[in-house]
C-alpha cells in the first residue's frame, strides 16, 4: 500500500497535533524575540552605568543580526541533515547560553562577540521553526500558521520593556539577560519531548520508520496507516548554482527586485527602531520607564498587526501590505511631532509596530507564493538574504543619526524614509500580482514545461 505523505499532511483537519505544534513553536519564537530585543532595553541603563556614549553600542546592536545571517544557513544545514527538531533545540541552547553569559560581560567587545553568538542561535531557530511548520501544517493553513507562530517574536520582543520598567531599576541591566538566558534553556528541554519532527525529514531517513509511523498517526488519527505501508514524497528538483537566472526569468525580472526592496526596507526600519527606540524616546524627553513601555507597545502592536494581516492576506495579498507601508510611514514620522503628549506617543508607537511588524510577518508568509515550486526556495532565500542586510544596516544607521545630534523629530522622519520606498515597491507588486493571478489574492504560482508562468483564473 502506497501512502502519499503530502496528501496526509495537506488533508488533515486542525486538531491537537496542530495546537501542540503551534504552542511550542510560539514559545520558541517568544524567547527568540525576547533575546533579539533585550539588548535594546539594556542600552540606556548601560550608557548610564558604563558612562559610554549611546552611538558606541551600534556594533553591539548589529552583532546579533550579523549572527543571524550566518546562523540561518549553518543551522539550516543541521536541520536538513539531523532534523528540524534537533536544529531548533540547538538554536535555543546556543542563544540561551550566550545571553546568560551577557550578565558577566564587562566591555563592548565582549558584548559584541556574545551578541553575535546569540544571533547564530536565533537565526537557526527561525529558519527551522518556519520550515517545520510549513512541512506539518495543512496546505490551506500554512501561511496563517507561520504568521501566528511568528507573533511569538513580537510578544517576546515586548517583554524586555516590561522587565526594564519593573525590575531593571532594582536589579540592574543584568536581570534582562538572566531571564533571557534561563527561559530558552528551559524551553529547549521541553522541546526535546514535546515538539514533533518533520514527517518529510523522517521519511527520507533510514532507521526512522517507527518515528515516522508514530508521528503520522498523531498527525492523522482519523486515517488507517498500516505498519507495512510504503511512503512516498514528491521529488524536488536538485538545487544547483546561485539560481539568479531562474528567479529573474519567466516574468520575475521585475517582481524579484521589488520583493527584495520590500524585505530590505521593512527590516531596516524594524531593526533601526527596535534597536534605538528607547534611546530616541529618552532623547525626546521621556523618562526611562515610559520609554520602555512605549517600546513594548511597539512589539505588542506588531502582534495584533500579525494576527489581523493573517486574515487579510488570502484576499488582498500585496494590496494589504502596501496599505501597511503607508500607515507605517505616517506613524513613524508622527512619533517625532514636536510637543505631542506621551499618551499620543504610546498610541503611535503601537500603531508603528502594528504596521512595520505586520509588514514583516506578511511578506514572510506570502513571498514564496510569487515563485513556482522549482525555484521557490531560491527566490525566498535570496529575498531573506538581501533583507538581512537591511537589518544589519538599520542599527548602524541609527547610531549614525544619533552621532549627528539630530532633533527627535528629525530622527523619526529619517526612519520613515525607507518605508516610503517600500510603499512604492509594494504598490507595484500588488499591481503585478493582480496581472499575474487575475486578482489581488495570491495563489501558488505554477510553472509550465517551458519554465514560464501562467496566471490563475479569476474567481
Amino acid at each position: 500500500m502506497f501512502v502519499k505523505i503530502e496528501t496526509l499532511v495537506d488533508e488533515q483537519k486542525l486538531g491537537w497535533f496542530n495546537v501542540n505544534l503551534l504552542f511550542w513553536s510560539f514559545l520558541a519564537m517568544f524567547t527568540d524575540g525576547y533575546d533579539i530585543t533585550a539588548i535594546s532595553f539594556a542600552v540606556p541603563a548601560l550608557v548610564r552605568s558604563w558612562h559610554v556614549a549611546a552611538p558606541a553600542f551600534g556594533m553591539v546592536l548589529s552583532a546579533s543580526l550579523l549572527g543571524i545571517f550566518f546562523g540561518a544557513p549553518l543551522l539550516g544545514y543541521v536541520g536538513d541533515r539531523y532534523g528540524r527538531k534537533t536544529a531548533i533545540v540547538a538554536g535555543c541552547m546556543i542563544y540561551g547560553v550566550a545571553t546568560l553569559a551577557m550578565t558577566s560581560a564587562h566591555s563592548l567587545r565582549e558584548m559584541t562577540l556574545l551578541r553575535f553568538i546569540t544571533g547564530v542561535g536565533i537565526g537557526g531557530l527561525i529558519a527551522n521553526t518556519i520550515a517545520l511548520n510549513l512541512e506539518l501544517a495543512p496546505k490551506r493553513w500554512r501561511a496563517t500558521s507561520v504568521v501566528l507562530m511568528s507573533t511569538g517574536v513580537t510578544f517576546g520582543g515586548a517583554t524586555p520593556g516590561l522587565i526594564s520598567r519593573w525590575l531593571v531599576p532594582q536589579y540592574g541591566w543584568e536581570v534582562l539577560f538572566l531571564i533571557g538566558g534561563i527561559a530558552p534553556l528551559l524551553i529547549a528541554v521541553c522541546l526535546m519531548f514535546a515538539l514533533p519532527e518533520s514527517v518529510k525529514y523522517l521519511a527520507l531517513q533510514t532507521g526512522k520508520r517507527r518515528d515516522l509511523l508514530r508521528t503520522l498517526r498523531r498527525l492523522r488519527p482519523d486515517a488507517v496507516i498500516p505498519d507495512d505501508a510504503d511512503f512516498c514524497i514528491p521529488s524536488t528538483p536538485e538545487a544547483t548554482g546561485l539560481g539568479l537566472r531562474k528567479i529573474f526569468g519567466g516574468g520575475l525580472a521585475v517582481i524579484t527586485p521589488l520583493l527584495w526592496f520590500c524585505f530590505l526596507t521593512c527590516l531596516m526600519v524594524l531593526y533601526l527602531l527596535g534597536g534605538w527606540m528607547p534611546v530616541f524616546f529618552e532623547k525626546s524627553g521621556m523618562a526611562p520607564a515610559q520609554a520602555a513601555l512605549a517600546t513594548s507597545l511597539f512589539s505588542l502592536g506588531g502582534a495584533v498587526g500579525g494576527v489581523l494581516i493573517s486574515l487579510l492576506l488570502n484576499r488582498f495579498g500585496f494590496a494589504a501590505i502596501a496599505a501597511l507601508y503607508a500607515l507605517g510611514g505616517a506613524a513613524v514620522a508622527g512619533l517625532g511631532i514636536v510637543g505631542i503628549g506621551h499618551g499620543a506617543l504610546m498610541v503611535l508607537s503601537a500603531l508603528t509596530g502594528f504596521s512595520v511588524l505586520g509588514i514583516q510577518l506578511a511578506i514572510n508568509a506570502t513571498s514564496g507564493l510569487l515563485y513556482p515550486t522549482p525555484v521557490r526556495a531560491k527566490g525566498v532565500g535570496w529575498a531573506l538574504g538581501v533583507g538581512r542586510s537591511g537589518s544589519i544596516l538599520g542599527p548602524l544607521i541609527g547610531a549614525k543619526l544619533l552621532a549627528m545630534h539630530l532633533r527627535p523629530d528629525q530622527l523619526f522622519r529619517a526612519a520613515a524614509v525607507p518605508l516610503l520606498v517600500g510603499l512604492v515597491a509594494a504598490i507595484v507588486l500588488a499591481r503585478l500580482s493582480y496581472l499575474r493571478f487575475g486578482r489581488f489574492q495570491l495563489d501558488d504560482a505554477p510553472a509550465t514545461a517551458a519554465g514560464s508562468y501562467i496566471a490563475a483564473p479569476s474567481t
